[in-house]
């Protein structure tokens, strides 16, 4: 006897039945909060990053300069010097070459930093001398609009057009505050550097020991190891082709008769680290230089016209050749990249842009999951 309590097997299927329903709106309801999910996590790693600027883009900076650094280490270390020992002979060679670098070209640039409001309005009428045309039109546009207006209409014109008042701005407390954000960040830089390159493989070591599996274990050691070596491969080549374009644009200019011919090569090799717009703005300046420096337009356009041959060389020849197809990453890809970087951390992450996708596509070749992704960043 069980008192009523014994169930029979179809009773039990239909209670079973009638439970059951409900877990598929659930499953339902928890795929579709995933996505929503995922897109809460990016906007808030987004924000995140944004706002903590100050402590994060230090870190990134260093990273990245340590992958490109280790292999110079690992082959110091080959010549039995401690890691500690040689990556402060490494940054001390860095930093000195830096200093000697700005103690050099400081003078002239600050010279025409200063003497910047006088070259716009020189090259302003250079520009109109040059260009004819372009200014008799300007003159003819205001006859036009002047036609037929008597002498009294003319003065109340003159009368009510604005006027522009010329406040004092707080531009050396600016100047202040931005060297000395500038000086923290690079100090805060330097040191994470210098403790990356002295620790050696530690932090691969702990990330190896904290994997569960021995499967794991593998592959953060050979994503790390691509991770290093392709970043430090692609930052080391880029070095040098840009030294060796600031060198042949510093040789053309001196030859040209430019002024400063090293500082402005120099200027050259840095803006062509970012893409896209360092070639643009490099073209500009040299422009503004040779028409400074010269009285004839096409003798004005040479310096510009010589760096964006050898620019365009070294985009579509030169740099394929020494990089392979390892680094050939989407165009459109590249750009997003470049611009949402360049918003996030301003010029620190238009350098840090390419780098960073690198990083990513390394990742996403290695992993299955993500093989979608790296089709996408692939050119």
């Amino acid at each position: 006897m069980n008192n009523g309590l014994a169930v029979s097997a179809p009773q039990r299927a239909d209670a079973f039945a009638n439970e059951t329903p409900p877990a598929a709106p659930i499953t339902a309801t928890a795929a579709k909060r995933t996505p929503v999910q995922l897109v809460l996590m990016v906007l808030g790693t987004i924000t995140f990053f944004y706002f903590a600027r100050p402590v994060v883009l230090p870190i990134f900076l260093a990273c990245v300069v340590a992958m490109t650094l280790k292999p110079l280490i690992r082959w110091l270390s080959y010549c039995h010097l401690s890691p500690a020992f040689s990556a402060a002979l490494v940054l001390s060679l860095l930093v000195g070459g830096s200093i000697i670098g700005c103690i050099r070209f400081s003078r002239p640039a600050m010279m025409w930093i200063n003497e910047a409001p006088q070259h716009m309005t020189e090259l302003r009428q250079r520009v109109q001398k040059l260009l004819p045309p372009g200014s008799r039109f300007s003159e003819a546009a205001a006859a036009v609009s002047n036609l037929g207006a008597t002498e009294e209409e003319k003065r109340i014109e003159q009368l009510k057009a604005p006027t522009v008042q010329v406040k004092e701005s707080s531009g050396p407390t600016s100047l202040i505050n931005w060297t000395e954000i500038f000086l923290v960040g690079a100090g805060e830089t330097l040191v994470l550097l210098y403790l990356l390159l002295a620790s050696g493989d530690l932090f691969l070591q702990k990330l190896v020991r904290v994997m569960p599996t021995l499967h794991d274990k593998k592959s953060a050691v050979e994503i790390s190891h691509e991770i290093q070596q392709n970043i430090s491969n692609y930052l080391f080549s880029v070095t040098l082709i840009n030294i060796g374009l600031g060198i042949l644009v510093s040789g053309g200019l001196y030859f040209m008769g430019i002024p400063n011919a090293t500082m402005w090569g120099m200027l050259a090799a840095g803006l062509n680290f970012i893409p896209y717009f360092g070639p643009v703005a490099g073209v500009v300046t040299l422009a503004a230089v040779g028409l400074l420096a010269f009285d004839t337009l096409w003798q004005g356009l040479m310096p510009s016209g010589w760096y964006l041959v050898l620019h365009l060389l070294e985009a579509n020849l030169i740099t394929p050749v020494l990089l392979g197809r390892r680094f050939t990453l989407n165009p459109v890809v590249i750009f997003v990249s470049l611009i949402f970087w360049m918003w996030l951390w301003g010029v620190p992450g238009a350098l840090l842009s390419v780098p960073i996708l690198v990083s990513i596509k390394v990742v996403c070749d290695r992993v299955p999951a993500m093989s979608s992704v790296s089709e996408l960043l692939s050119r």
